[in-house]
């Protein structure tokens, strides 16, 4: 039996806030727990005499806290997975913990120190600058390419209801203080992308059934038919795309797990957006904006 989505939408509104509330105290109180992308660190760029993989690396690394690091294999070998030169992306290390990290990684082999740099924050500023931009360039143009297809009411609904994807994923984030890197940011731009997608096909139904209104009809039954004529497209959709993020997560290695989180808590919020927050957001904006009867009375006809 299917329910009133439309109807309840007060509810819907209220679970969003709810979801939002934690991650926006989180981000004000604690911040972000920023990686190497934007803070800096120190990169090792090193040559084994023999292959080694990126899970012997980082087994040696976690010896230092340093698990979660950069890992990248040069010239890797798609067999064996394993690469004689090894580039390490880590935190800032002092000239005692970098000594003591290169004579652990002695355990591996003998190798040689092609370079040791120091990357300052300055590259991280850049990135960031660069993600926000890239993140307003994209809103705008959502907004632009809605209202030409649709309206002006449309935009807005879509936009902020992409809004609560991204702060419902950047609060998850900011609560568990899971790395924020340049992965995050590209998971990110990428949950934008596929929950916009969505968001569109439900207006573009909503636009489909508008000029079918019977006289009677109500604007909210009609939005709310609309979306349960897409609700199994939606969850096959998203279970679908679940699924193949979770094989990501738990069969991926350290380097992929941020970027996993980040894509299956994106889509799952994305999928709720579209069905319960962008098509009641409209239903409002058109409630509000509806002009009122009234005005000066008729002329008496003589």
């Amino acid at each position: 039996m299917k329910f009133d989505i439309i109807g309840r939408r007060t509810w819907w509104f209220i679970i969003s806030a709810l979801l939002l509330a934690p991650g926006l105290v989180s981000m004000v109180v604690q911040g972000f727990n920023l990686g190497i992308d934007f803070t800096g660190g120190t990169l090792l760029d090193l040559n084994f005499s023999q292959p080694v993989s990126v899970a012997q690396v980082r087994d040696v690394l976690e010896q230092f806290d340093l698990d979660k690091s950069m890992i990248q294999l040069a010239s890797e070998s798609k067999a064996t997975e394993a690469a004689t030169n090894v580039i390490i992306r880590t935190r800032v290390l002092t000239e005692t913990e970098r000594q003591e990290v290169l004579a652990g990684l002695n355990q591996l082999g003998s190798f040689d120190i092609l370079r040791i740099e120091k990357v300052g924050a300055t590259i991280g500023s850049e990135l960031t600058r660069q993600a926000i931009l890239a993140l307003a360039v994209a809103a705008l143009m959502m907004i632009v390419y809605i209202t030409f297809r649709f309206e002006f009411k449309f935009a807005v609904s879509a936009i902020l209801a992409l809004l609560h994807d991204v702060f419902i994923v950047l609060g998850v984030f900011s609560i568990w203080q899971l790395e924020v890197d340049s992965s995050f940011v590209a998971a990110l731009l990428t949950i934008v992308g596929y929950s916009i997608n969505d968001t569109i096909v439900i207006f573009d139904r909503i636009r489909e059934n508008e000029p079918r209104m019977k006289r009677g009809d109500s604007y909210e039954d009609m939005v709310d038919k609309s979306i349960w004529q897409l609700m199994g497209r939606s969850i096959k959709t998203t279970v679908t795309v679940v699924i193949a993020l979770l094989a990501i997560l738990i069969l991926g290695g350290e380097s992929t797990k941020g970027f996993a989180i980040a894509m299956l808590v994106g889509v799952i919020a994305g999928a709720y957006s579209s069905i319960f927050n962008a098509s009641q957001i409209l239903v409002e904006i058109k409630k509000r904006m509806k002009p009122k009867r009234g005005g000066k009375p008729a002329k008496a006809k003589a």
